[in-house]
């Protein structure tokens, strides 16, 4: 398991929305964020999530050209925490992130990983949630997820 969990917007934005954000802590017990993230969510996090910025905003201003300012700032951060991972759903940011040799995960990761380590009984019901959400869950991503999850 990585030292550090680095959790972007959509992350917030999807498990906020069908209320199992707690699912993050529950999972991986910390979670740091960037100030970027927190002004693109829009909400107030729970007290929880350590917010921190990447130091040189210039790496982060670089990254921007590909990404959007959020999953920039994410990266950024990344590339200066050893042994971190980001949470992050854009397949381009995932992308350039793994190009960067940053470990990463997605939002659907994190709740087949509550499931694995028994933190929920099923992905099913939480999937069921997402799909009634404006996020894009493809049958086939789906399908993986529930193979993954052993359901």
């Amino acid at each position: 398991m990585p030292d550090v969990v680095i959790a972007d917007t959509s992350c917030f934005i999807i498990l906020s929305n069908i209320n199992e954000l707690d699912l993050l802590l529950k999972v991986y017990g910390r979670i740091i964020t960037t100030h970027d993230i927190v002004k693109e969510f829009g909400e107030t996090l729970p007290e929880w999530i350590i917010v921190k910025s990447p130091i040189d905003y210039q790496k982060q201003q670089i990254l921007e050209l590909q990404v959007d300012k959020g999953e920039a700032s994410a990266i950024a951060l990344a590339l200066e925490i050893p042994h971190s991972m980001v949470i992050i759903d854009d397949l381009q940011a995932r992308c350039l992130a793994e190009n960067l040799g940053i470990s990463i995960t997605g939002t659907i990761g994190v709740i087949i990983k509550a499931k694995l380590n028994g933190i929920i009984p099923s992905i099913k019901p939480i999937l069921g949630k997402i799909k009634q959400t404006n996020f894009r869950l493809s049958s086939a991503v789906e399908e993986i997820a529930l193979k993954q999850a052993g359901e």
